[in-house]
């Protein structure tokens, strides 16, 4: 194991196709599953290892340099190690000079995996990384360019012909985005709690930060305060309004409250997390709105519609955590039209890291008391493997569930992903954040094209929003499962019936509403499967769909949706 030193920090080299240094790593750099990245020496050496396309090829060759998820081949000389269980990897060639001399000199893939601990930043200092990396690390390969400022490779893949957005770091940072409605004043926009951006803005130019991660231990979260004084001296902007998240156990929404609470301190303006979504979907277009917003993705802080006054009419509000929301959108404001409808999740953030708890709420609500299903659906708990691998505790978490202690509402869709990638057996408990949906997406059979059907349940008093019944997409897998169908083949009709699902509500609401344009937003919609389908249904039916390109679907573009909603809001005066 190597710690070889590159543009924007340290990385971790071993030879890709060796089984026992990329396990090695794996158990130094404490990184259970996550994939590792490849460095290939050019395209030939890639596609002995992928399908690369024109655009692929594009991506790989562009002056960014990005990592660029791609199709694996089979009997790819690549170890299982470092994408186990990946039908993809994540290329990347050579950007550096001492990138170039080190795949010449070793003459094949190399892994190349940031330098550091799971879950910490990168390390570029050179005494620093001499000290953390020392017990990973067997040798170094230094050079006396000092690293200003840390930046982790970006990430993307092909789609529609040109590049998504997964991770946006080096290379594209500090390429500015334009804003459709431009800033008054100066904003700081604060992003969100995981996968961490923050963006400043002035006038109709909007400079997104490097990549910095999860806001969840005290080394990240210097990490990003430095990265924020360190953007606004090399912008020479001193921002007047700070734009964040409405979570207020956020750390970065504690830190917009803390300036504000300085002397002078900037004026606050609080984006409801999925509006942010779907205002960075609309900026990352160049679109003002309105839009049928889809924000699809694990869980942001619900709360009230954003214009004083006006609620969704079902009292769930905070208490609730979103994630399957159909919005009418501008960059100004949002309204809640439709949403999956809440499930528990029980044990609360424990049921993101066991997504076999989601399964529990859902089959319950699926097949449970009251559930009103036929006598023949007696017994399908006591057939499912989910629930006899589980079943010490499963009784139990249906009950936390149902009673609601420690088990907050969620209409996530994420979580209903992650209930599925159980259900089929992929995926109880999970090492990184998202594994179990990431999986079931790997695992669908491309060719299946059945789907599993979804009720849209009318609200019971005018104005309320319409609900999407996930229970009943998870019931149909159940059946199939023990009805023997296959891992694979469920995990596509569940893919597409989501898709239908989406499908078919944005086109009920452009009834209702007369907007002819749907934005997709939100991590799930890096799901390539799932947004593929949705836009050929979608624009077959002759809807216009936005989709992200010069930021990530992902929480990592939440902050330059922060920054448009505030410059939009500052032009009302």
């Amino acid at each position: 194991v190597v710690a070889v030193k590159g543009l924007g920090g340290y990385h971790l080299a071993v030879c890709a196709a060796h089984d026992g240094a990329a396990a090695e790593l794996r158990r130094r750099k404490r990184r259970e599953e996550k994939p590792f990245a490849v460095m290939v020496a050019d395209l030939a050496q890639a596609r002995e290892l992928c399908r690369v396309d024109e655009a692929g090829a594009q991506c790989l060759s562009s002056r960014q340099r990005p990592a660029v998820l791609l199709e694996r081949l089979p009997g790819a000389r690549v170890a299982e190690a470092v994408a186990p269980g990946n039908r993809e990897l994540a290329l990347i060639l050579p950007y550096t000079a001492l990138h170039h001399l080190l795949l010449r000199a070793v003459g094949e893939p190399i892994v190349l995996t940031s330098g550091n601990l799971s879950d910490e930043p990168i390390a570029h200092l050179d005494e620093d990384a001499a000290a953390r990396l020392a017990g990973i690390a067997d040798a170094f390969l230094v050079h006396d360019r000092p690293i200003e400022t840390r930046t982790d490779d970006s990430v993307v893949r092909p789609l529609f012909g040109r590049t998504m957005m997964v991770r946006r770091s080096r290379g594209y940072v500090p390429d500015a985005v334009t804003l459709p409605v431009p800033a008054t004043r100066p904003i700081l926009a604060c992003g969100a709690e995981l996968k961490n951006t923050f963006c400043l803005a002035d006038g109709r130019r909007a400079v997104l930060s490097h990549h910095i991660g999860d806001l969840e231990n005290h080394e990240t979260f210097q990490s990003y305060r430095h990265g924020i004084e360190h953007l606004r001296r090399l912008l020479d902007l001193e921002p007047a309004v700070v734009a964040h998240d409405l979570h207020p156990e956020y750390l970065s929404t504690k830190y917009a409250l803390e300036l504000a609470e300085r002397v002078d301190g900037p004026t606050l303006i609080g984006v409801q997390h999925h509006h942010a979504h779907i205002a960075s979907c609309l900026a990352d277009n160049g679109e003002c709105g309105p839009v049928i917003g889809v924000a699809f993705d694990g869980l942001g802080y619900g709360g009230e519609n954003e214009r004083e006054g006006e609620g969704d009419g079902e009292g769930e509000g905070a208490e609730t955590l979103w994630g399957g929301e159909f919005l009418l959108a501008d960059l100004r404001s949002a309204r809640r039209l439709a949403h999956l409808e809440a499930v528990p999740m029980p044990g609360g953030t424990a049921a993101i890291r066991q997504p076999w708890r989601m399964a529990a709420a859902y089959l319950d609500a699926a097949f449970g008391d009251g559930a009103g299903n036929d006598r023949a659906d007696a017994d399908v708990l006591g057939r499912l493997e989910v629930a006899r691998r589980n079943r010490g505790q499963w009784a139990q978490v249906v009950e936390l569930g149902r009673r609601g202690v420690n088990a907050p509402l969620t209409s996530s869709a994420g979580r209903l992903f992650d209930a599925v990638g159980a259900l089929v057996g992929l995926r109880d408990v999970i090492s990184f954040e998202g594994q179990a949906a990431i999986e079931l997406e790997q695992n669908a059979d491309r060719a299946e094209q059945g789907a599993y059907a979804l009720s849209v349940v009318e609200p019971a008093r005018p104005g309320e929003p319409l609900r999407l019944r996930g229970a009943e997409l998870v019931r149909a897998a159940a059946l199939d499962v023990v009805a023997g169908v296959t891992g694979p083949v469920v995990a596509a009709r569940f893919h597409r019936g989501v898709a239908g699902a989406i499908a078919q509500v944005c086109l009920r609401l452009r009834e209702e509403t007369g907007v002819e344009t749907v934005a997709l937003s939100g991590g799930v919609f890096q799901n390539v499967l799932l947004i593929g389908e949705v836009v050929r249904q979608l624009e077959d039916a002759g809807m216009q769909v936005l989709t992200h390109r010069q930021v990530p679907a992902n929480d990592g573009g939440i902050s330059l949706g922060q920054a448009a909603v505030a410059a939009a809001r500052l032009s009302e005066g």
